[in-house]
């Protein structure tokens, strides 16, 4: 996978400490790494210091109120590792409410229950760059 986070992260170091992080929590949380990478790619392009104008932040685009939910209140969702705790627990939750279906657990993640835009978006970046089988 190195080879294809070199087009959005540059620096070798950053590159290999980011797919060693990914891999772990998205075992933790009992998640594909391959769709994490997916979902970091179309939320923020692997731009840890990303903002959204609706206020979502880091690599996964946190939503601030999950700290209430998840955290602690002196959590920095701005720490990229910390953010990918955030962003896998927050998927595998969706994804155990949704029964296992990915296309409505990523619509979840996006707040877009009952339309298909962002899962296919998602499921459109692991198919170009993720897929293992390529």
């Amino acid at each position: 996978m190195e080879p294809r986070l070199a087009r959005f992260v540059r620096d070798d170091a950053m590159r290999g400490e980011l797919l060693t992080r990914i891999y772990h929590e998205a075992r933790l949380a009992g998640l594909a790494p391959e769709i994490v990478l997916a979902v970091i790619q179309v939320e923020s392009a692997f731009q840890a210091q990303a903002v959204s104008s609706a206020g979502a932040v880091g690599l996964m685009q946190i939503m601030p109120f999950w700290i209430d939910e998840l955290g602690r209140s002196a959590d920095d969702l701005m720490d990229p590792w910390l953010n990918l705790r955030y962003g896998c627990t927050i998927l595998a939750h969706y994804l155990a409410v949704e029964n296992g279906d990915l296309t409505r657990a990523l619509a979840r993640y996006n707040g877009s229950l009952g339309q298909t835009w962002y899962p296919e978006r998602v499921m459109r970046a692991w198919s170009d760059n993720w897929w293992l089988a390529r």
